[in-house]
């Protein structure tokens, strides 16, 4: 399982979703679907976007934890 750390980065560095779009350039509703963990997919350029502006890497934005299938 990927975890989305996205609304844990930005409380910590205080910010918002409106400055984050601001910021990236990524629309209101696309950053508001991932702060709340509401997407099944990523781009790699919004996911680059995220880490340039957050000032963070891929591994610090998402959390993987594998899948328990026992």
């Amino acid at each position: 399982m990927i975890i989305n750390k996205l609304s844990e980065i930005a409380v910590s560095k205080r910010m918002n979703i409106a400055e984050i779009s601001r910021i990236t350039g990524i629309g209101y509703s696309v950053i508001q679907r991932l702060y709340n963990d509401k997407v099944k997919s990523v781009e790699i350029e919004t996911i680059n976007k995220l880490c340039n502006a957050l000032e963070c890497t891929p591994s610090e934005l998402f959390k993987f934890t594998p899948d328990n299938f026992l």
